[in-house]
């Protein structure tokens, strides 16, 4: 009986001691991610629900330099991708399905620029000025500019980007040293946007449309649209004016979350402000298309009646729509 106990005691100890070094293990890290290395058999995989890695990123590549946004880019399949995917296969007068399948692979494949790119990052890039933003209107207002918080922000936003996707293409580099080599998504192979004559808001879709002077859709963006508290005012107006790295001027009557007590508020320009990069004014008054500070929330949270893009999608946008364009908001 007494080796009997012994046994048993040694057995619950040794797996105790399994128990806790299997949570003191390090988790696997994430497959490495080398879209351009992919062989014709991978690149023929379908993109579709539970899809990841380097193919979903390659998808996700050439949609946004076919301007076709799945907003900040990664390697796993989401709504904004299928979206994505969904306006792509309209534009090409194929089968709607939002999964990338050998049909829209041949159109995606007539861009055949390189996926990832190598960039140094400067000493511009790597001094700033950065610096944390502080989450209340009044902390924010002190401040002489809503700068990004660091040099990897900065450098997602460069590369359409998330922090997280930078760091998982340059395995044991510091992305903010100067004189760092980095791949990067190769964004900048898109061809110019042409002038919109008509943007076009889905609401049930989360999407911001381009239309040409026919009608014709040539650019898709994901967008926050409203909520049930600030719903998206439907009907058509128009564009009133654009202003790049605006001033924020916040009114707390606007606003049915505001904090007891908070007063208005302007607040400075830059990256981080509550409005991003750019505000397009719309003839609706306190109404307009905005970035964000937070490209990963697109699409995937609310807004406050406005339409708010990442702030790479709006500065595209704010360079191919005039004073006077017709803006459409659906349901």
């Amino acid at each position: 009986m007494r080796s009997l106990l012994l046994l048993t005691a040694f057995a619950s100890v040794f797996t105790t001691l399994g128990a806790a070094a299997a949570a003191a293990a390090p988790a696997p890290r994430p497959a490495p991610l080398a879209p351009d290395a992919l062989t014709p058999a991978q690149r023929a995989l379908p993109v579709g629900p539970g899809a990841k890695g380097a193919n979903v990123l390659r998808a996700r590549i050439l949609l946004d330099r076919a301007h076709y946004s799945s907003g900040e880019l990664g390697a796993s399949y989401d709504g904004n991708v299928r979206q994505a995917i969904r306006g792509f296969q309209k534009l090409k007068q194929l089968p709607v399905t939002g999964v990338i399948d050998s049909a829209t692979w041949a159109r995606l494949n007539a861009d055949t620029a390189p996926l990832l790119v190598a960039y140094t990052v400067s000493a511009r890039d790597a001094a700033g000025p950065y610096a944390p933003v502080p989450a209340g209107m009044a902390a924010k207002a002190k401040l002489g500019a809503l700068a990004y918080a660091n040099a990897v922000e900065a450098l997602g936003e460069k590369f359409h980007s998330s922090p997280a996707l930078l760091k998982r293409l340059n395995p044991g580099k510091v992305l903010g040293r100067a004189g760092e080599t980095l791949a990067v998504p190769n964004v900048a192979a898109a061809a110019p946007l042409p002038k919109a004559a008509t943007i076009l808001v889905d609401q049930s879709d989360g999407t911001l449309t381009l239309l040409d002077g026919t009608g014709m859709p040539f650019a898709q963006f994901p967008a926050s649209t409203g909520s049930a508290h600030d719903p998206l005012p439907f009907g058509q107006w128009q564009v009133r004016g654009v202003a790049r790295n605006p001033v924020y001027q916040y009114n707390p009557k606007l606003f049915w979350d505001a904090k007891p007590g908070e007063l208005k508020a302007k607040i400075a320009a830059g990256p981080n402000n509550p409005v991003g990069a750019a505000w397009i004014e719309l003839s609706k008054p306190h109404y307009g298309i905005h970035g964000t500070p937070e490209p990963g929330n697109i699409a995937k949270t609310q807004s406050h009646g406005c339409i708010r893009l990442t702030n790479w999608d709006v500065l595209a946008l704010a360079k191919v729509v005039v004073r006077g364009a017709v803006v459409l908001l659906q349901e």
